[in-house]
């Protein structure tokens, strides 16, 4: 059955000096705020969207990785996995790296290594980013 998460943001003012909300209608977590130079300069404690790209990414890496060493007979006691999304002000998203570390009982590493890239190219959030380059450092603990 398909499911439709539902977020929302509402901005005022020009690009430069504006300010923006984004809200979590699905899961109702605290709104964050954004702006433009907490996008292209530093965050300041602000999000943007490559913050928020980067935070569905790692997660939803980390499922497809768990699933695929489950499903390979080596389940994961831990994975932790990094997103660094790069934004270019002018060009926009110039790439995703990401680093994964994880402690997988029975796994050799070169198991690992073909599960992590398998992971890579199916996580469904790699696959709406196929027009961006993806990079990965992955390896056990």
């Amino acid at each position: 059955m398909p499911t439709t998460r539902t977020a929302h943001a509402d901005w005022t003012g020009d690009l430069a000096a504006g300010r923006g909300i984004v809200s979590f209608d699905s899961s109702g977590i605290p709104q964050q705020e954004v702006t433009w130079k907490a996008r292209a300069e530093q965050s300041d404690g602000l999000t943007s969207p490559e913050e928020l790209i980067a935070a569905a990414h790692s997660s939803c890496y980390s499922m497809a990785l768990s699933k695929i060493l489950g499903d390979n007979g080596t389940a994961p006691e831990s994975i932790r996995t990094q997103a660094d999304v790069t934004f270019q002000p002018g060009t926009g998203i110039t790439g995703v790296h990401l680093t994964v570390r994880a402690r997988v009982p029975g796994s050799s590493a070169e198991d690992f290594a073909t599960a992590a890239e398998k992971a890579k190219s199916g996580c469904p959030v790699s696959q709406a980013l196929t027009g961006t380059t993806i990079t990965l450092d992955a390896a056990l603990e």
